[in-house]
């Protein structure tokens, strides 16, 4: 009877692990076919970029084709939503940025959490931006240029790429913490034409796409928007010195579906941590302005969760909305 009875214990148990060993049996091969990594951005713009600079490494390490699935659309949103509701296999992976963040509280009727929603998987880059002025602008420092704002209250009008886009923020945000009055002017095309005639004055320019004219005189820059000074413009301050606790870098980093196993997690994490990190790799990076911006997966969701509500309060302080 006793061994009756620790047979049948012993058959339970194996019942119960059971349906368990697939899971864990796929996690452990994985991946065992191409992955497509989801980016919300047009080709040729950073993210889209960026992703194509570690989806090659990527695809050695992992022994799969890691494959750039552009989709853009409502500033990253449509990518998002495809991700949100792909199969939690760690297949289908969200290429995620700044905008990603920013969209939570900016549009009003999202049908998803992109902190619940979408689980963290790796930072990948951060880079800061450049505030630059029109050489028509009568300032040659940060100080000067905060001085000037306050003393010409609406005058001064700032260009962007379109309402709640990371410059636009950026903005925003220097107007919230610096106590300026700066008036946004959003473009569906290039503003540079504008800034270069000085019919507006103010920008905040990916680094990559504003040093030429910086050191050819045909703008001026008064400061960077991260967190310390750039190795491409080591001379130049960060706005922090002058206006304390400001930082507003853009940053990649990767996302998958909620409920992908977290040994997959983990090894993507591991993967992508180790291509960033790689010299040749790092080297493109340099070329964009960009940094590696390597995190754990706790750490990245950490980051993305105070980023959501730090862009919040800026978009809820700017009054700004899209339905």
């Amino acid at each position: 009877m006793q061994l009756l009875r620790r047979r049948c214990l012993q058959l339970a148990a194996g019942a119960a692990v059971a349906p368990l060993i697939p899971r864990l049996a796929s996690a452990l091969d994985y991946p065992t076919r191409p992955i497509h990594v989801v980016v919300g951005f047009a080709p040729g713009l950073a993210p889209d970029i960026v992703a194509r600079v570690i989806a090659r490494p990527l695809s050695e390490r992992l022994g799969q084709n890691v494959v750039v699935d552009d989709r853009p659309g409502a500033g990253s949103n449509i990518a998002a939503d495809v991700v949100v509701h792909a199969p939690a296999d760690g297949y289908t992976l969200l290429y995620m940025a700044i905008g990603n963040a920013i969209n939570a509280s900016f549009y009003t009727h999202l049908d998803f959490d992109i902190t619940k929603d979408i689980a963290p998987v790796a930072g990948t880059v951060r880079s800061p931006s450049v505030l630059v002025v029109s050489p028509s602008v009568p300032v040659q420092t940060l100080p000067e240029f905060i001085a000037y704002a306050k003393a010409n209250p609406g005058k001064i009008n700032f260009a962007s790429g379109g309402v709640g886009t990371a410059p636009h923020l950026a903005g925003e945000l220097f107007n919230q913490m610096a106590g300026v009055t700066m008036v946004h002017v959003p473009y569906t095309s290039s503003y540079m034409p504008d800034l270069l005639a000085g019919r507006v004055q103010v920008t905040f320019a990916p680094v990559a796409t504003s040093i030429a004219n910086i050191k050819a005189g045909k703008l001026r820059a008064l400061a960077v928007t991260g967190a310390t000074r750039s190795d491409v413009l080591p001379d130049i301050p960060t706005v922090s010195e002058f206006v304390p606790g400001y930082e507003a870098s853009v940053w990649h980093g990767v996302g998958a579906p909620s409920g992908t196993a977290s040994d997959i997690i983990n090894k993507l994490n591991e993967q992508i941590t180790a291509v960033i990190g790689e010299p040749s790799v790092k080297a493109q990076f340099d070329n964009l302005g960009a940094e590696p911006m390597p995190m754990r997966p706790s750490e990245f969701g950490t980051f993305v969760a105070a980023e959501v509500k730090k862009w919040a309060n800026v978009v809820k302080h700017a009054g700004l909305k899209q339905e």
